[in-house]
């Protein structure tokens, strides 16, 4: 094969994986994969995205290999294909933040704005695991709770906060995680806790955050904690 034959036909395909990128809602859904595997309906409900629009997503996820699904009845499930594409979609999240001026401003204004207490990072959240010094409750849907959570934290889906706050005790701080830095459910969360006279703090990592760090990942119901 000739010298430039060669490289052509190599970063054509390496495009491939760019062009399944360039579309904001996939990045989307490739940030939802990373919290396990997903129907295309729950797929398009989580992202605001129609049904046949989400599935024609899916097809250019799949064609550059980010992607995979199986079949399972009538009902198809969509998955990251390794943790490859789960450490370059952190990356690759991270680089727009440190070079885009408009992702820092949006985040500020959105989130730090609405939350003057620090934020907990995977190092102060490890040890408040580790010292139960925190209650910590993980506050994104239960299916995503079932396929990976960090261990000790409590499921309460930040929907069913409200009517669970009796059981959550106000002896001690709680910190509420969710899918990662972008998420807002752990603001949401914090928000109505402070309302309501809790000691509360939402955690930047999400579970594919420490997950990256080579963190244990406890997977299943923990019935004593979930109901």
């Amino acid at each position: 094969m000739p010298h430039r034959a060669f490289k052509d036909a190599l970063y054509a395909q390496f495009a491939l994986v760019g062009r399944a990128l360039a579309g904001a809602k996939r990045i989307e859904l490739l940030d939802l994969l990373a919290q396990g595997e997903k129907t295309v309906d729950a797929l398009a409900r989580h992202s605001g995205t129609p049904v046949k629009n989400t599935s024609a997503h899916l097809r250019v996820l799949r064609q550059a290999r980010v992607v995979a699904s199986r079949k399972a009845g009538t009902r198809v499930f969509y998955r990251l294909v390794d943790g490859d594409v789960e450490r370059f979609l952190r990356a690759f999240q991270q680089l727009g933040h440190n070079r885009l001026a408009e992702v820092r401003e949006v985040t500020r204004l959105f989130l730090d704005g609405r939350d003057a207490m620090q934020p907990v990072g995977v190092g102060e959240l490890r040890r408040r695991l580790r010292d139960g010094s925190a209650t910590v409750i993980d506050v994104r849907p239960r299916d995503e709770y079932e396929a990976g959570h960090l261990p000790g934290a409590i499921s309460v889906p930040v929907s069913e906060l409200s009517r669970r706050l009796p059981a959550l005790p106000k002896s001690r701080e709680i910190i509420a995680y969710c899918r990662g830095p972008y998420c807002v459910y752990s603001l949401d969360a914090v928000t109505l806790l402070r309302k309501r006279g809790y000691r509360a703090r939402r955690a930047t990592p999400g579970l594919p955050d420490w997950r990256l760090e080579g963190l244990p990942v406890v997977v299943g119901p923990d019935e004593a904690l979930a109901r």
